[in-house]
């Protein structure tokens, strides 16, 4: 049998909704515990590995002409010229480009990828033994967190709004340490920046220090620098 769009939706919905007995529901709780727990011991033990890295974020349905994807090309190519390794979500777009700027120059290309029902298939750029598949997105979340020292933030839908505004909730919140949060595209990123400005501090759901936790520049070379000079500024370099 054969089901419209919608049609399958209910089925799919109905099957999810089927009452299940208070101990078959433990049960499954209690074995999904074991499979992410094994997602983050793969996780720590292959990223605790690598070195500093910069991830960068964006549309998985950038095209390989797009002027988004050049840029994060050249923005992979070069954060590994000042010592990082390149973590991305590992599939096409904007992850495509920036594993693709580390492969090329010789630098550390992570992926992370995520299982997905589409859009999602890893790009052929990524390190064969820095490669991670995760059914889990808050654990795929936590190894960004942890394994990065840079955010580079390129266009995206939302996807990469959650995990821009991880980051940024928690340094803002104190639980992770202040690292640099680039976004690129002041075309693209400006309206969300101006609603940020003029809705949310106006009603003081932020304060105004909240808005030096992230940068908005237009350019390659500017994410860079901004990479760049935030470590100068502490002295600090990657040490691999």
């Amino acid at each position: 049998m054969t089901y419209s769009r919608d049609e399958e939706k209910i089925r799919k919905l109905k099957e999810a909704f089927k009452q299940k007995s208070w101990q078959e529901t433990k049960a499954n709780d209690s074995w999904s515990v074991f499979k992410t727990m094994s997602e983050l011991v793969e996780g720590y033990e292959t990223l605790g590995k690598i070195g500093p890295c910069v991830s960068i974020f964006g549309s998985a349905r950038t095209k390989p002409d797009s002027k988004y994807y050049l840029m994060a090309e050249e923005i992979g190519h070069k954060v590994t010229k000042l010592g990082f390794g390149v973590i991305t979500g590992g599939g096409p777009g904007i992850m495509e480009a920036g594993n693709k700027g580390a492969h090329y120059s010789g630098g550390i290309s992570v992926g992370l990828n995520i299982d997905l029902p589409f859009e999602q298939h890893e790009n052929p750029f990524i390190d064969r033994d820095k490669f991670l598949n995760f059914d889990h997105f808050y654990i795929r979340k936590v190894m960004f967190m942890k394994y990065s020292q840079g955010y580079i933030v390129m266009p995206g839908g939302f996807g990469t709004l959650d995990e821009l505004f991880e980051a940024i909730t928690l340094i803002q919140t104190h639980k992770m340490i202040q690292f640099p949060i680039i976004m690129v595209g002041k075309e693209y990123w400006g309206g969300l920046i101006d609603w940020i400005k003029n809705t949310m501090l106006e009603e003081g759901t932020i304060s105004a220090k909240d808005l030096d936790l992230f940068r908005l520049v237009d350019t390659a070379d500017e994410a860079v620098t901004e990479i760049q000079n935030y470590y100068k500024k502490f002295n600090l370099k990657p040490n691999f």
